[in-house]
């Protein structure tokens, strides 16, 4: 009896979810996928807790069975948030496969650069994208055309560079060939530029 309970409260987390999202990104204006899909999941655990608690039938399930069930789902709904519709939105991986059958099923591998760089940047706006979500996250600030880290930002970025140098594969296959271009990507940027600006 439980188990049977257990599925179908987690049915009906599945299906108000689904719901909430489907509602959500197809009426309302969303800022960023990701925090739009964790507040969806969020609110569906809201309501689907509120079902489990109320609803009579679901009293065999003790406080306890039913809070590890609230738990399970808060989980789930942010796995759920970041696998399908963040990777959906910002993974090149996913890109490369649309694209590649955009153009019938195949691409020149030496196109690829010019694709990145002429399409995808484009197609996608990354960069306004990647601001919007920067902006929101509270890391930058843009003033007068500069963006400029805030300290929040400063901080993330000390760490993510110090996480990959440090712990990132040393031996990452690229192309056939194992390499640690990838623990410092900056190794061999120009040292001269002219995008700096004052902060």
């Amino acid at each position: 009896m439980k188990a049977i309970l257990t599925a179908t409260g987690s049915t009906i987390f599945s299906v108000v979810l689904l719901t909430i999202y489907w509602i959500h990104v197809t009426y309302f204006k969303v800022d960023v996928v990701f925090y739009a899909a964790i507040l969806d999941g969020f609110l569906a655990v809201i309501i689907t807790g509120l079902i489990i608690w109320l609803y009579p039938i679901f009293n065999p399930l003790t406080n306890f069975e039913k809070s590890l069930l609230i738990v399970i789902w808060l989980m789930t709904g942010y796995g759920l948030a970041i696998s399908v519709p963040t990777v959906i939105d910002r993974s090149l991986s996913f890109y490369i496969l649309e694209k590649i059958q955009q153009r019938g099923g195949g691409v020149r591998q030496d196109a690829f650069e010019r694709i990145f760089t002429q399409e995808y940047l484009k197609e996608h706006r990354l960069v306004d994208v990647r601001l919007t979500e920067q902006m929101e996250s509270g890391t930058i600030t843009i003033k007068s055309g500069c963006v400029v880290l805030t300290p929040k930002g400063k901080m993330i970025a000390e760490f993510s560079r110090s996480f990959r140098q440090n712990w990132l594969p040393k031996q990452r296959l690229l192309l056939g060939q194992y390499s640690d271009d990838l623990t410092d990507p900056f190794r061999n940027s120009s040292t001269n530029n002219d995008y700096a600006c004052g902060h």
